[in-house]
């Protein structure tokens, strides 16, 4: 009975030993199968680069994503009305664009000059008429002249050559008037025919920079055989800048011509009312001869 109790013993020794033998750990066993070593090292780098190769993909998404949507209001939120007109006059080729722009500058010029002039052209009638009445009394024609010398505008102007032919009689002082008149009416009106004509040549420049536009879209479409939107949106992005820049440069123009215009025609009638007023001045106190 002792016996078979030892031999069972070492039976489930010996068993137990293999057991643990075979399911010992690959890594502490320094005897362990080296195909499945290599198939778990191969399978963690893997796994590590797939991780990285995903956070750069990942983090490249983001930055493209953040640059794409970031770029174009950023640069259209740059562009100041000066850079969008330079770019929009490239565009349109400077070829048609620049007489459009030369007859703009020069318009406006002569409009500011005539703005100018007009407006120191205009003085207070009534006050003027005032101190040359009083001239006349205290002081005669000779005093009355000095204060038309010392007044600028072209209403001083018509009563300085009234008063210098008052010796002549009342009629020569009338034809005078009428006759200096007339001359200052021509210094007010100098430069609008010139200011009239860059009204109509800025927008007859512009539509004949639409009509070669056109042109040079048909004439590429038959060159290539083929409507392409590209080629025919390339000729009508120059026809229409040139129209719009022609049409724009003209109304602004006009503007100035008509204020101008308004203008000399209230200093006529200023001066034709002064006219009138200086020849009853002059019967009335009898400085001229009726």
């Amino acid at each position: 009975m002792k016996k078979l109790i030892s031999s069972l013993t070492l039976v489930a020794v010996i068993t137990f030993g293999f057991a643990n033998a075979s399911y010992a750990d690959p890594v502490s066993d320094p005897v362990s199968d080296p195909v499945s070593d290599t198939a778990a090292a191969v399978t963690a780098d893997s796994i590590e680069k797939a991780q990285a190769q995903a956070a750069a993909v990942s983090d490249a998404a983001n930055n493209g994503t953040s640059k794409n949507a970031t770029p174009e209001p950023e640069k259209e939120a740059d562009l100041s009305f000066v850079q969008k007109l330079k770019q929009s006059f490239i565009q349109g080729d400077p070829f048609w664009m620049t007489p459009v722009l030369i007859c703009l500058i020069i318009g406006l010029a002569l409009s500011i000059e005539r703005i100018v002039y007009l407006n120191l052209s205009t003085i207070n009638t009534k006050r003027f008429l005032d101190e040359v009445e009083t001239a006349l009394k205290n002081g005669g024609v000779d005093a009355a002249k000095d204060v038309c010398r010392n007044t600028r505008g072209p209403i001083a102007s018509i009563f300085y050559q009234g008063l210098d032919r008052s010796e002549e009689g009342i009629d020569m002082v009338e034809k005078s008037v009428v006759a200096y008149g007339g001359v200052q009416m021509g210094l007010l009106e100098k430069g609008l025919s010139w200011l009239s004509l860059f009204i109509a040549l800025a927008p007859m420049l512009g539509f004949m920079g639409t009509v070669i536009g056109m042109i040079q879209a048909f004439e590429q479409i038959v060159k290539d055989g083929q409507v392409s939107p590209i080629t025919v949106a390339g000729g009508i992005q120059v026809a229409l800048l040139t129209t719009v820049f022609g049409l724009i440069s003209a109304i602004f123009l006009q503007i100035f011509y008509n204020y101008i215009v308004s203008k000399v025609d209230g200093i006529v009638n200023e001066m034709e009312d002064a006219s009138i007023s200086l020849i009853d001045m002059m019967l009335k106190l009898k400085v001229a001869k009726a």
